[in-house]
């Protein structure tokens, strides 16, 4: 039975590393454009990153909620909570990936004195953001199997960067939201 776990655990480790780097790459396809894109941005698309900002703004109390009901031992409620965030999570990444197919990139002004505050929240975000998908996917396989001491060593790490990122998320669109051309 231990060895037959073993495996299952390194496919989902596996799993989980592909699914990451497949994200990973898309989105530095997308950054790069080597994609065709349609000629016309659809109207659609100029509504996504504000629903961005709010999936993240929303991800960020949940996140926080659930960690309130964890600490009062409230497993069913933290488990809900954290369904909603991860599927609002993946609503993010097809949103995000959309309009980064859809759209040109916004660029920061270069005579703002923000610009590097600016480009230091989003690097941070953006790294973090790569580095924090296995993590999260890793916490919730261990969190749903109820493997209690590998989910709470995973979302030591996990939980702040998750936080940080949906955080930032929001604050990356507030500072980049006066320069869209739409």
């Amino acid at each position: 039975m231990f060895d037959k776990l073993i495996k299952n655990e390194r496919a989902v480790f596996r799993f989980v590393m592909i699914i990451s780097v497949i994200v990973f790459v898309l989105v530095l396809v997308l950054n790069r454009k080597i994609l065709p894109r349609p000629e016309v941005l659809p109207a659609f698309a100029t509504k996504l990153p504000l629903l961005n900002a709010i999936i993240n703004g929303l991800c960020s109390v949940l996140l926080v909620s659930s960690l309130y009901f964890i600490k009062r031992r409230d497993i069913n409620t933290h488990k809900k909570l954290n369904l909603t965030t991860f599927f609002l999570s993946c609503l993010f990444i097809i949103s995000y990936v959309l309009y980064h197919y859809l759209a040109d990139e916004t660029k920061f002004p270069l005579d703002n004195p923000l610009r590097p505050l600016y480009l230091t929240i989003l690097f941070s975000h953006i790294i973090l953001a790569a580095l924090v998908l296995p993590l999260v996917l890793l916490s919730f396989y261990h969190g749903l199997r109820m493997n209690v001491a590998t989910h709470k060593k995973l979302t030591r790490w996990s939980f702040p960067i998750w936080l940080y990122v949906t955080v930032t998320g929001v604050i990356v669109y507030l500072m980049i939201s006066p320069y869209y051309p739409f």
